[in-house]
């Protein structure tokens, strides 16, 4: 009998067929929407000067764009699920262009908030689905995979930040925005014609609502309304939205802050730039570490000691040296929860509607970005920064907490059968 042929090798090809063709192709679409995010600090104060509005009122620009990103994700889940990466990459390759281009042709604050928003959307389905091809091609490494993924959206401005710093200071947000917008959305498109799922998937998937599910052991997945019946969905919620309260703040507010006390202009820039850096290397480490302590085990201590630099920051970052430390460490013990949130969801829900399912817990971000963006900027101005940040600390402390609770709960099931799917204790 000759050796079993690899059935997406057979599907697709040696070079489309080979899972870490397609790690890496979603690795690299998540490295072109990492702009939209994590440079977007930059640019704020500059867009305020040129709008002649408050910061307050730019930052919710931020606010809109996160909760499109995260918002949109069940839609754009759904339609992943429904039409395959290629075609909704496509897609969302175009809007991450025009979004972003067009943001440094507006002169007001509602085309500011459209046009991001715009951006937003294409993210959303960008983000949803190189996390869908992580976690269904490597069934095996979920953590690893969804680490990489995440570090590629965490890392991916790091390359981008002198460019754009000296695009602001010659040309202004205009160039800045033109220049990269075209290259992100050119690059999008061309990894849209790479991205597959593995057959394996597309075969559970087509199975679903036959007779041979009707097995001792369920064969698919949760279907999110099923997923949205289990405690388990609601704390998994909860813990995402509180760790991810100050990291939106300090993604948003880096450089606002940092001007409120006298933080060097060449300090701020490379506190941006060593945040990607930890940002990456926390999301595959952690990731790498969930795979083998256990899921919650990470969160317990990474959001444990993030509550901790969250709280240290306005008392002991006031120099250039701390605050490019402590900003580092805060996204270093944040960003690892893009690697572990989808790694445990998938764990808990299966794969098989892993883009729809995830697209919902990822909605809590959106609600922690209304923190992290305008109204963070509010009531700094209102209160105090220190203010802003201990009640961010408090936030993941309550995360930390929420992970200790999630694994002793019994595990759900669907119809009252257990899913089979690989479960790592916590």
């Amino acid at each position: 009998m000759g050796a079993s042929v690899n059935p997406n090798i057979a599907a697709y090809g040696n070079f489309l067929g080979n899972r870490w063709v397609q790690l890496i192709t979603a690795v690299i679409s998540m490295v072109m929407i990492a702009n939209l995010q994590y440079s977007w600090t930059l640019f704020s104060t500059p867009v305020r000067d040129d709008l002649k509005v408050s910061l307050a009122a730019v930052q919710y620009a931020f606010t809109l764009f996160i909760m499109f990103e995260t918002f949109v994700q069940p839609v754009g889940g759904y339609l992943l699920d429904r039409f395959g990466a290629r075609r909704m990459f496509t897609l969302a390759g175009l809007l991450v262009g025009i979004g972003w281009v067009m943001m440094g042709k507006i002169h007001s604050l509602s085309g500011l908030y459209f046009y991001y928003s715009l951006a937003g959307v294409g993210a959303a389905i960008i983000y949803g689905g190189s996390i869908s091809v992580a976690v269904r091609w490597f069934p095996d490494r979920r953590g690893m995979a969804s680490g990489l993924i995440a570090a590629g959206f965490g890392m991916g401005a790091l390359p981008f930040l002198p460019v754009i710093s000296s695009l602001l200071k010659s040309g202004g947000p205009a160039s800045a925005f033109m220049s990269t917008g075209i290259l992100q959305g050119l690059i999008i498109i061309l990894a849209a014609q790479i991205l597959r799922y593995p057959v394996s998937y597309k075969k559970q998937a087509a199975s679903v609502g036959t007779a041979e599910v009707a097995k001792p052991v369920v064969a698919r997945g949760f279907k999110f309304h099923e997923m949205l019946a289990t405690p388990h969905f609601w704390l998994l919620w909860i813990m995402f939205l509180g760790v991810n309260i100050g990291g939106m703040l300090i993604t948003a507010q880096t450089k606002p802050f940092g001007q409120s006390i006298n933080i060097t202009a060449a300090a701020i820039v490379i506190a941006v730039g060593v945040q990607n850096i930890a940002n990456g290397f926390g999301r595959i480490a952690w990731g790498w570490v969930s795979d083998r302590i256990g899921r919650y085990t990470t969160m317990t201590l990474s959001f444990g000691l993030n509550a901790v630099f969250l709280f240290l920051l306005a008392f002991v970052g006031l120099n250039d040296v701390l605050y490019i430390i402590i900003t580092a460490l805060i996204v270093m013990t944040w960003g690892q929860c893009f690697a572990l949130f989808p790694a445990a969801n998938a764990d808990i829900f299966g794969t098989t509607y892993a883009a729809t399912n995830y697209g919902f817990l990822y909605s809590a971000k959106g609600f922690a970005s209304i923190f992290g963006g305008g109204l963070g900027a509010y009531l700094a101005h209102s209160f105090s920064w220190s203010m802003v940040f201990s009640a961010a600390a408090g936030f993941s402390l309550f995360a930390a907490v929420m992970s200790m609770v999630i694994p002793r709960i019994s595990k759900p099931t669907i119809s009252g059968i257990a899913l089979k799917d690989k479960q790592i204790p916590g």
